[in-house]
């Protein structure tokens, strides 16, 4: 399996740049996978393909303004990307430019009020020691900005604080929103609880890991790096127990419920879960615990499309994503979405 198996061209200016007006009135195309069908429809329209029974499963996980604008004490500006947070000595964090960043540097951020030295680098990445009395969280949400991704070639805006999140993120540990989730309003949510379908949350801390880049040509021989999950031991007993379709919003909700599946295989009781994932799903996978999966569209070359791939096929998805380039759906992160069942 090649890499090149999995790009495709993409007209520029189909690059969501900004949200949808109101959440729910993103497009949504719906590809039925035992015809290979795609419907042209509007988000809320999703209460449609909703069954009593099914049990929709939505990443809680909420991100943090973990990009940072400042300059070295030498005067260079610099941007950095903090990639952890949560009590700890130092934390690790991708700089911008890295280069001069040597161990003992000094970067100063929001005019001065929040300083920070390169502690250590390791395989080439850095770890910042920061003097915020232990509380790195609270020193980013007074000078951090959102970390839209690199495609999106604005700067982030106020509203972003509120639409690259969300509206039930509620557990903070990411760098990037899990963005199928970003269509829903709670009104929606509370119309697919009134059809009778159960929603439940888990929660998977997105990683940078999941915009590194697949460089290898044999698909194979990618390594994900491990991104940190929980799921309640009252969700654990409801997918044991289920009635209905498992719905994963977002292919990160999907690989903790196939990540689940091979814990609970091993024996695990159905108490709180909580653990690492790098389960890396491509094409040959066969899938343990989703039914169906709601998502954007992705990049070309990446892990995420690779899982497209593998839930609903190759062939099938590379139609769907042709379909939706000519009817101009808006692709990524702020972009529209895909619900394959």
């Amino acid at each position: 399996m090649r890499l090149s198996d999995f790009d495709y061209s993409l007209p520029k200016e189909l690059i969501a740049q900004y949200p949808s007006e109101k959440r729910d009135e993103s497009r949504l195309l719906v590809l039925h996978k035992d015809t290979g069908k795609a419907e042209h429809r509007i988000f809320r329209d999703i209460l449609e393909y909703i069954k009593p029974g099914d049990l929709l499963v939505l990443n809680d996980t909420k991100v943090l303004p973990a990009r940072l604008i400042g300059r070295k004490e030498t005067g260079g500006k610099i941007e950095a990307l903090v990639l952890s947070t949560g009590q700890r000595e130092e934390y690790e964090a991708l700089l911008k430019p890295s280069r001069g960043c040597k161990i003992g540097s000094r970067i100063i951020f929001g005019g001065g009020k929040l300083k920070a030295e390169v502690a250590r680098i390791e395989n080439g990445r850095r770890f910042l020691k920061f003097d915020c009395n232990g509380n790195l969280s609270k020193a980013l949400e007074e000078f951090g900005e959102m970390p839209l991704p690199p495609y999106i070639k604005r700067h982030p805006s106020d509203s972003d604080a509120e639409r690259y999140q969300t509206v039930y993120a509620s557990k903070s540990g990411a760098v990037a929103a899990p963005t199928a989730g970003l269509h829903f309003t709670k009104e929606l949510l509370e119309g697919i609880s009134g059809l009778g379908a159960d929603i439940e949350y888990i929660t998977l801390h997105v990683g940078h890991g999941t915009f590194k880049p697949v460089k290898s040509e044999n698909v194979k021989e990618h390594k994900m790096e491990k991104e940190y999950f929980e799921i309640d031991g009252m969700v654990v007993e409801k997918l044991k127990n289920k009635n209905g379709r498992i719905i994963a919003v977002g292919t990160t909700s999907c690989r903790v419920l196939e990540s689940f599946y091979a814990h609970v295989g091993a024996g695990l009781k159905p108490a709180t879960t909580k653990g690492w994932t790098d389960l890396f799903i491509y094409p040959g996978y066969r899938f343990k615990t989703v039914d169906c999966l709601l998502t954007n569209f992705h990049l070309p070359k990446t892990t995420l499309l690779m899982l497209v791939a593998a839930f609903c096929g190759r062939d099938m998805m590379f139609r769907a994503y042709e379909e939706a380039i000519k009817e101009k759906y808006r692709f990524y992160s702020y972009g529209d979405a895909m619900l394959i069942l």
